[in-house]
């Protein structure tokens, strides 16, 4: 049997009552949506539930359409159609929103990710692994793993990153591998003293304590443990000397307010060439 279909006034629906799968913005794909609704009208409605206690004037919560919600907004509708549902809890709610999106629009894997943290902080799950299980359950082993690697990135590197929704999971996969060896400290700084504004530039800072921390070298211990080789020197200066791992060999990257003070690296010359012997 067919729900019935409800004409809801905009200013009833609180688009926000869950938290959303997806916080990215495409204005190109909004804006051909908005152009579809005028020229051709809603296709699909939206689905609500009605929420328990009205908060600020809104009777109803959004569970899925929120580009379509927005679209209707934007064109300044009254109203919208909707298909009032029924979920016996918000954790239910969520588990109809996330199957819709699934099926309706590609979300990336760093939303999905955000997506589960959300709820584990607004009190919705106990944990990770429950919010995973209830949003993600027809999943399989592998794809669950895969999506706990996602978990950890996006709790370390939330808010750090430029667009991360553009990560490919083989990207995050080797971000959550290096994360598990214990070289939190050091991506941390390498992605605080990179200074750059844009994803490709903040990835060639981390590619080389990741490809270190991916293969480590026959002796050296991981990071803040015994025997662990120096990997990076502060100065009280502002100086920050941090060895990276090559293709050909090692480097070391000064970075910091003395990086460029004149003569510095004239000294660094003159003395690995006392260490290692006069040039020929």
């Amino acid at each position: 049997m067919t729900a019935p279909l409800h004409h809801i006034p905009l200013s009833q629906i609180d688009a926000h009552a869950l938290p959303r799968d997806r916080d990215t913005h495409d204005a190109e794909a909004q804006n051909e949506l908005e152009m579809s609704i005028l020229t051709s009208g809603l296709r699909q409605p939206i689905e609500i539930w009605q929420l328990s206690q009205p908060r600020d004037d809104h009777r109803y919560g959004l569970i899925s359409g929120f580009r379509r919600l927005a679209a209707a907004r934007t064109l300044e509708h009254e109203t919208i159609p909707a298909f009032l549902r029924t979920p016996k809890d918000i954790p239910d709610a969520l588990a109809s929103m996330v199957t819709e999106n699934e099926i309706r629009a590609q979300i990336s894997p760093w939303e999905k990710g955000r997506l589960i943290l959300d709820c584990v902080r607004s009190d919705l799950f106990d944990t990770e692994d429950a919010a995973l299980t209830a949003l993600f359950g027809t999943l399989s082993r592998q794809k669950k793993a895969r999506l706990r690697s996602i978990v950890l990135v996006v709790q370390v590197f939330d808010g750090s990153l430029a667009t991360p929704e553009r990560l490919s999971v083989a990207r995050i996969e080797r971000l959550a591998s290096a994360l598990r060896a214990g070289w939190e400290d050091l991506l941390s700084d390498a992605l605080r003293t990179s200074r750059s504004d844009t994803l490709n530039g903040q990835w060639a800072a981390l590619e080389p304590v990741i490809t270190e921390a991916l293969n480590p070298q026959s002796g050296d211990a991981a990071p803040n443990t015994r025997n662990a080789p120096r990997r990076s020197i502060k100065f009280a200066q502002g100086l920050q000397i941090r060895r990276e791992l090559t293709r050909s060999g090692w480097i070391l990257r000064f970075s910091g307010p003395e990086a460029k003070v004149p003569g510095l690296m004239d000294d660094v010359m003159e003395t690995i060439e006392r260490v290692f012997g006069s040039t020929h």
